[in-house]
């Protein structure tokens, strides 16, 4: 009997002795999901009649009241007709946003688990927690948890313009908000403040908290925030990962990233909400090229 919550998901690590008559899974081959051909979570008794033999599994807890598990297949796994894997960067929209965020949970821990069998210090096989989410060393008694890199994103406003830059990496003519990872020592803010400087030259100030997203790609937390344009000139020639950057007013944006999936597309809803007065305008802008 699974204990009733006023949360949908409920995060747990020790498996039940009954998993019920339908749990859920989540089996990865690598960091790819298998999914139906309609792009649709498989049942249970969908993935057993496959005649698979998991090289790993882990519970996650329960969702809905239903337990969930995550696997791992074995590196020669092929997926029979009827079925396929795919990466989850291709299943948003296919999968209910809750469910592909518990996707995302579950690809983590696998990762996790594959990865920390044994001991980095000494080479000994670890051992599963019984009191939280981690492996240990029964010799060193170093834990060992699930790796999770935050990150901030941030949108650097100058009144009613909106700094965006390109990565090298972007699809061509596409462009964002600024983005970076948090450095051992550094508190969130001052990481906004640093790759944005790091990043433009650009000095900003009045960093605020905006949200945060999980982005399982392969482990990142980010954190959005909002900051004002102190002083500075773009300059992105110093900068080998930033391919150009500018500051761009809400009615004449430049093509970005469809879709509103991800956080740095939440904080530029925000901003064209708050400063455009004319917001189908600054739309069409987005959706222009």
């Amino acid at each position: 009997m699974i204990e009733s919550s006023p949360l949908r998901f409920v995060p747990g690590h020790v498996a039940p002795e009954n998993p019920g008559p339908n749990p859920r899974l989540f089996a990865f081959l690598g960091r790819e999901l298998l999914v139906t051909s309609e792009n649709l979570l498989p049942s249970v008794t969908a993935i057993d009649g496959l005649g698979i033999e998991a090289t790993r599994t882990q519970y996650l807890g329960a969702w809905d009241q239903q337990h969930c598990y995550s696997a791992e297949l074995p590196g020669d796994f092929k997926p029979p007709e009827g079925f396929a894997t795919k990466d989850l960067r291709m299943l948003f929209g296919a999968l209910e946003p809750e469910l592909h965020a518990l996707a995302g949970r579950a690809v983590q821990i696998v990762e996790w688990d594959r990865t920390h069998q044994f001991c980095g210090a000494c080479g000994e096989q670890t051992e599963v927690s019984s009191t939280d989410r981690s492996r240990s060393c029964p010799d060193c008694a170093i834990p060992m948890y699930p790796r999770l890199s935050p990150a901030m994103i941030v949108a650097v406003e100058r009144g009613d313009e909106i700094l965006l830059g390109r990565s090298h990496n972007f699809p061509p003519g596409i462009f964002s908000v600024l983005a970076g990872f948090v450095e051992p020592g550094e508190s969130a803010e001052e990481a906004v403040i640093r790759e944005v400087y790091e990043e433009t030259r650009i000095t900003v100030e009045d960093v605020r908290y905006f949200g945060s997203q999980a982005w399982p790609f392969p482990n990142s937390l980010m954190l959005g925030f909002r900051a004002r344009y102190a002083r500075g000139s773009v300059d992105t020639d110093h900068d080998d990962e930033m391919e150009s950057a500018d500051f761009f007013h809400v009615n004449e944006l430049p093509p970005m990233f469809p879709g509103k999936i991800s956080i740095s597309q939440w904080l530029l809803e925000d901003f064209v909400r708050r400063h455009s007065p004319d917001r189908d305008a600054a739309e069409k802008g987005r959706e222009k090229g």
